[in-house]
């Protein structure tokens, strides 16, 4: 047994151990599926960021700035990660409000309709399980890359890791392995990073030499490789492209229910508001990490096929060995910690919101329709071809399109109705999955302005509004919402408030200071590598890169300000 092979199985046994001790502690439904509603801000923050970590972004997304995309991945702002921000402040806080146990419930009881929460469920047993069979083969392909073990064999070597405590434990043992596992490859990419960089003399000497040399194509330019043999013939599509991709990822990040559903874990409301924010700086600091590294790894060696296992070659290549096998055990937890949150949200659903339940759910009987539904997806994973990047894109703004629209409205709108939310979610589900299919499979070529989250997104909402004209919200759904909008007497805190507004004041904090950052270590060596920095060492404004950099003051200097006023005005003790 090699070195990365027993420590990747020292970490897996040891989060299987922990979790399933966590499961001695579950008593009840409430126990397993919101873990008693008690949780601290760590482990709702380490929760959100390991449930969206997995083996998409170490394997698809780090080769995809690997093959040309690292300087759009590194200057262009996170317009994606705000979703955790507005998201929280305008749905996940209400969310929490509703102490309903799945957030497909929560749409039924706004709605008082059960065929919203049955249509809702279905959304989250086909993305989801969706989701979970992506990594659950993304876990596969790494055990096998690193042992001698075939591709079967290492599919249920990473089914048993993350079914073994999430049947037993639910959300009480998902919650504490997410953070424990984020931790674990956090601190392992943070170190692999730094090793890295000091061996190719620092992070202006690495983007300078990767631009002089020009290795790829464009790899340091602000929309990265473009035109002939790739997806975007201008930079004006790769642009359109991304923004709408970061967009439908934003809503995703909001109102998703491996996200949102976190929220009703929460020990209250300010916790939701801390752990949205800072989970928010976790993300955008780990992605710099992750797809630095990726394109990074070109300065070494620039024909790793396929592009997919960039991380893997570098970890067993370019840095001593015990930091490439801690990087390997760090990239099997992010596969596990997501995998264990989709298994146990998809089995939530199919227990409490697909059928009609004449009595109270017995903890048993979940327990035994999540393990059905892992065998199922272990079944599919011997069948049904890998792809870890564009599956992961094309699965995770499927609720963008059919969740999005109707997850604001539900807080927003006195005028949506059952009705509206219903045919809602199905045609903005509809409209995302057959374009994207479609385009996928080479039927049609849809332009960048044409992005299947985008039409459904839109699809979605015209078609709330339009059915929501034809019916008026019932008695029930008006005080629900009435109900919703009610904070919570003992969150009304003033104590509670002045440490929640800490968090938007960082979010401003970032904004005046990562222009800087990004002109000092990007741009300025970008331009010397490129010869179009000016004489004397001044940068040449002429070029995109410059004020792409200022990117992020205009982002989240506002955010931060509307957030802080948010909490400041709804937190507020009563007169």
């Amino acid at each position: 047994m090699t070195l990365y092979t027993a420590t990747i199985a020292v970490s897996v046994l040891l989060f299987i151990a922990i979790g399933s001790y966590a499961g001695r502690k579950v008593k009840n439904i409430d126990d397993y599926f919101v873990a008693g509603r008690r949780a601290p801000t760590l482990l709702i923050v380490g929760t959100l960021v390991a449930s969206v970590f997995s083996t998409s972004i170490f394997l698809g997304e780090a080769g995809f700035t690997y093959d040309g995309q690292l300087g759009p991945y590194l200057l262009l702002p996170g317009i994606a990660v705000t979703g955790y921000i507005y998201g929280a402040l305008f749905f996940g806080t209400f969310l929490r409000r509703s102490r309903a146990p799945t957030v497909a419930d929560f749409f039924g009881q706004r709605f008082a309709s059960h065929r919203v929460q049955q249509v809702a469920g279905i959304t989250i047993v086909l993305g989801l399980g969706g989701y979970l069979l992506v990594v659950t083969q993304g876990a596969a392909i790494l055990i096998s890359d690193l042992t001698d073990i075939s591709y079967t064999t290492a599919v249920i070597i990473a089914w048993l890791s993350y079914t073994g405590f999430t049947l037993y434990s639910g959300s009480r043992g998902v919650i504490i392995t997410d953070t424990l596992m984020f931790l674990l490859f956090a601190v392992a990419t943070i170190a692999f990073v730094a090793y890295l960089l000091d061996g190719f003399g620092g992070f202006q000497h690495t983007i300078e030499e990767l631009t002089r040399q020009n290795v790829k194509r464009d790899l340091t330019a602000w929309h990265g490789t473009i035109g002939e043999g790739t997806e975007w013939p201008t930079a004006m599509d790769f642009l359109i492209w991304l923004v709408i991709i970061d967009l439908a990822w934003s809503i995703v990040y909001a109102v998703s229910p491996w996200q949102s559903s976190r929220h009703l874990m929460a020990k209250n409301e300010h916790v939701v508001l801390r752990a949205a924010m800072y989970a928010c700086f976790a993300v955008i600091f780990m992605q710099i990490l992750i797809y630095g590294a990726g394109g990074f790894i070109n300065l070494a060696k620039y024909d790793i096929d396929p592009s997919e296992t960039v991380m893997l070659w570098a970890a067993q290549n370019l840095v001593p060995p015990i930091l490439g096998a801690l990087l390997l055990a760090g990239i099997v937890a992010a596969a596990l910690s997501s995998a264990s949150t989709f298994l146990s949200l998809v089995g939530f659903s199919v227990s409490n919101d697909l059928a009609s339940h004449k009595g109270p759910i017995r903890l048993g009987t979940t327990r035994g329709i999540m393990g059905a539904v892992s065998v199922t997806v272990l079944v599919l994973s011997f069948y049904l071809p890998p792809n870890v990047f564009w599956i992961m894109l094309f699965i995770g703004t499927v609720f963008a399109s059919s969740w999005g629209p109707v997850g604001f409205m539900s807080i927003w709108s006195k005028r949506i109705t059952a009705a509206g939310a219903y045919w809602g979610m199905i045609v903005g589900l509809l409209a995302n999955v057959i374009p994207a299919g479609l385009d996928y499979f080479g039927v049609i070529d849809l332009p960048s302005y044409f992005e299947p989250a985008l039409l459904g997104t839109a699809a979605s909402f015209l078609t709330i509004c339009l059915v929501s004209r034809r019916h008026y919200p019932s008695a029930a759904e008006q005080e629900y919402l009435a109900a919703l909008h009610t904070t919570p007497p003992e969150d009304r805190d003033p104590r509670k408030t002045r440490v929640t507004l800490v968090a938007p004041a960082l979010l401003v904090l970032y904004g005046l200071t990562m222009p800087f950052a990004l002109l000092h270590f990007y741009v300025t060596p970008y331009q010397r590598g490129s010869g179009t920095l000016l004489a004397g060492g001044t940068l040449n404004w002429s070029e995109a890169e410059p004020w792409i950099a200022l990117g992020p003051a205009a982002l989240f200097i506002p955010l931060g300000m509307i957030a802080g006023y948010t909490i400041w005005k709804r937190y507020q003790p009563e007169a």
